[in-house]
């Protein structure tokens, strides 16, 4: 896009400190050039490893390298220094793995520091820990420690909590699919604003929506073909094992009938979710995207799957719940992913020694479909959501592949609201103005297209083998779960 004037959505007065410059970093860096006004002599980013190709960006940028570890024990000596430094408000954009968000949103807010980051992430060991029970290891539990935070500390400087692609972006596809499928069934209603939680809640009950995938399907395809022994992944590797060992976690929908015999409920939180007794990049659950119609995905555990069902809860005067959507990620991964995982889990979960996220140049083509399926409305099933090629991404931004541009977009647009609404305090993607940030994030997303399926995950069942459903109602989770 040589030549192309961007707009700049507003000046970051103080420090700008990235952790992490991974593949998400390193394709964020661009557009934060290009969207804000900042001192480029104030910016730093801290990552602990000097590979060439990365330190050679970051030299072409002109931004400091501060290659560190960001740990339990440094955190607060190491960051404090670089985000006061100077006048202004500084600006944390926290795009690293096995970094306490939590602890780091707290010295931040403490500091009067924007902050956003795209996962609720632990500190280091936390994935692993065979001491701890598989309710402890969950989303679910992570989460809840950012709102107790929340909780204890309202107001104050803004912190973004989990605004990547998804979670993220996808909190804001809901939104708009929600709107445009309530005027295609004419329903009568006025917009919620984004403070409104109830009021949404309330009008998907009244569209009919019983649940929602976070469906996507990536199919950029490799130059060469992947090596054995070696776990390639179009995004990062580490962040992909570590959610895909996690227990499969989903949003549990009052619409349910039925749940799984290794299933569990939480005893404390929000009681929005429930988890399964197994690793969640070995559940498959079936879906649909535009492009390959039908398909199988991973019901990866995501925070989204857990904040969209508990932001639709309906509850009567009791306190009871009336009304809430089942919500989960459905994630079919580049076929190379795919392969990768099959390896790991046929050598009994224990990943593979070489790690490698495959970049814009190692990639042939193909796209990542990344959206939102609402289903079991009288519509039955409405898709909405990013159709991003490779060729597209190449075009408009650099140091990425498609998934990378549908994530590093989003830290944009939720860093540009952070900045325009400086006193929110801690709050999730579901909470901020869908609008705004969809303003910001469509130049970036291809082309966001909605569609609607006739398709249900009955269809064509059962084959030639007996399974046992429920065909009263096609949209029960016993339905949609592969056993």
């Amino acid at each position: 896009m040589t030549g192309t004037t961007y707009p700049v959505y507003g000046e970051i007065t103080g420090p700008i400190v990235m952790i992490g410059f991974g593949s998400i970093g390193r394709g964020t860096l661009p557009l934060i050039e290009r969207h804000f006004k900042f001192d480029k002599s104030r910016m730093v980013v801290i990552d602990p490893r000097d590979d060439a190709d990365h330190t050679e960006i970051m030299a072409k940028h002109g931004v400091r390298h501060i290659k560190s570890h960001v740990t339990k024990d440094n955190y607060k000596e190491l960051l404090k220094p670089l985000l006061t430094e100077g006048d202004g408000q500084g600006f944390c954009v926290n795009l690293s793995v096995d970094t306490g968000s939590v602890d780091l949103m707290k010295l931040c807010r403490k500091l009067d520091v924007l902050y956003i980051d795209t996962v609720v992430e632990p500190w280091l060991g936390f994935y692993f820990d065979k001491t701890m029970s598989n309710a402890d290891r969950t989303n679910y539990a992570l989460r809840e420690t950012m709102r107790k935070e929340k909780a204890k500390n309202p107001g104050g400087a803004t912190a973004v909590s989990t605004c990547g692609a998804n979670p993220g972006m996808v909190s804001w596809f809901v939104k708009q699919a929600l709107l445009n499928l309530a005027n295609d069934l004419d329903v009568k209603f006025d917009e919620p604003d984004q403070h409104d939680r109830e009021g949404w809640a309330k009008l998907m009950k009244k569209v009919g929506v019983k649940g929602i995938h976070i469906a996507e399907r990536d199919t950029q395809l490799t130059k060469k073909p992947k090596p054995l022994n070696v776990f390639w992944n179009t995004w990062s590797v580490e962040g992909f094992i570590s959610e895909g060992l996690q227990p499969a976690e989903l949003g549990w929908g009052t619409h349910e009938n039925w749940m799984p015999k290794n299933a569990k409920k939480h005893k404390k939180g929000c009681q929005a979710a429930i988890y399964l007794e197994q690793p969640g990049a070995n559940t498959r659950v079936r879906t649909w995207c535009p492009t390959p119609g039908p398909q199988y995905g991973f019901l990866v555990t995501h925070n989204e799957s857990i904040s969209i069902a508990d932001y639709f809860t309906v509850r009567d005067k009791d306190g009871e719940v009336a009304y809430r959507p089942t919500c989960h990620y459905a994630y079919h991964p580049a076929n190379d992913a795919v392969l990768s995982l099959h390896e790991m889990f046929g050598n009994g979960g224990n990943a593979q020694p070489i790690h490698h996220v495959l970049d814009e140049n190692e990639l042939e083509d193909g796209i990542d479909e990344l959206g939102v399926l609402l289903y079991g409305h009288a519509k039955n099933a409405y898709w909405y959501g990013s159709r991003l090629s490779l060729e597209e991404t190449r075009r408009i931004a650099p140091y990425q592949n498609a998934t990378g541009l549908q994530v590093t977009s989003a830290v944009l647009a939720g860093m540009v609201w952070a900045l325009e609404n400086p006193t929110a305090g801690i709050v999730e993607a579901d909470e901020i103005d869908y609008k705004r940030c969809l303003e910001v994030q469509t130049p970036y997303l291809g082309p966001v297209e909605g569609h609607y399926t006739d398709w249900t995950p009955l269809d064509g069942r059962p084959g030639l083998f007996p399974e046992e459903l429920d065909t009263k109602d096609p949209w029960q989770f016993k339905n949609i779960l592969f056993r």
